[in-house]
């Protein structure tokens, strides 16, 4: 496939950035969508405005913490909207800090963050306005204020026992944004694959097979579990077990990456498959991070 922007073969210069800018539409509002839901939950949370993004318009950047923190306690992180566009990571987030979680109060410090990338969610772009990808920009010298922000307020919550990182593929992985992306870099995109349904990518460098396991086993009783193609691969990596992928998350500078977390995830769902709706994606995201906190919890009294 061909992208209007740029020339093929070569990667973008600034003009062309600026061009695809240019294209970019705003087509649901942060303030209004997001931001109500979570001053909404002050009554239950310690909000924290961790930072702001300045762009065409400011967007306060929040972060969720548990009150009554206790530092004996293990810490959770959530994190949704590193890719602003994919909804159920955002909404998922939202719906696992207002679920409240009674189960696990005075067991867990849980941190969460909604919405990682608002100029994404609003735009429903992956990446920010730089055409800079912030889940490739978690690391020292990455490029994508969003993730420099995270990581500096992450680091004030102390040692993260777990973190889950939520996020989805879309149809418009292949109308739009692989395109995109195969442009800017002056490369050609080889793999169309998209898996029909719920899939884990792990830590290549630190695995952990039996907590993917039980998270995948908690999502599949609300949706499907993706199924490996004829290669034996999801996405174009090979398999682990069913339903799970590996990628190096430090070296390419993922959210999933950015602590030394013993227990580590990203999640992604499927909201165009036929057999199941945006609604049951959000449940699948919050039905994850409830088998991950039980796991955590499970294996710190064996």
């Amino acid at each position: 496939m061909t992208y209007p922007i740029g020339t093929p073969g070569s990667p973008w210069t600034s003009s062309d950035r600026a061009a695809w800018l240019a294209r970019q539409t705003r087509q649901r509002s942060y303030a209004e969508l997001v931001l109500p839901r979570v001053q909404a939950l002050s009554d239950r949370f310690a909000l924290t405005r961790y930072g702001t993004l300045s762009y065409e318009r400011d967007y306060p950047l929040f972060g969720l913490q548990s009150k009554g923190w206790d530092e004996r306690l293990p810490t959770a992180l959530i994190t949704g909207g590193v890719h602003g566009y994919e909804t159920s990571g955002v909404l998922g987030a939202l719906s696992v800090a207002e679920a409240k979680l009674a189960a696990f109060a005075g067991r867990v410090n849980l941190a969460i963050v909604p919405c990682v990338s608002p100029w994404g969610f609003e735009h429903i772009q992956r990446w920010n306005p730089a055409a800079i990808d912030p889940n490739r920009s978690f690391s020292p010298d990455g490029a994508a204020q969003e993730a420099q922000l995270l990581m500096a307020w992450v680091k004030t919550l102390g040692p993260v026992a777990m973190h889950i990182d939520l996020h989805e593929t879309t149809d418009s992985d292949n109308t739009e944004f692989r395109p995109a992306k195969a442009a800017r870099q002056g490369t050609v995109q080889t793999n169309w694959n998209i898996p029909d349904g719920f899939y884990l990518v792990d830590r290549s460098d630190t695995p952990t097979p039996a907590f993917q396991a039980a998270i995948n086993a908690r999502v599949a009783k609300v949706t499907h579990i993706a199924e490996a193609d004829e290669a034996g691969k999801l996405i174009g990596v090979p398999l682990q077990q069913h339903g799970v992928v590996e990628y190096d998350a430090v070296k390419l500078g993922l959210c999933m990456g950015m602590t030394s977390a013993p227990f580590c995830t990203t999640t992604e769902v499927y909201p165009d498959s036929p057999r199941t709706n945006p609604e049951t994606c959000i449940k699948a995201q919050v039905a994850a991070v409830t088998a991950g906190l039980q796991f955590v919890l499970d294996s710190k009294n064996k």
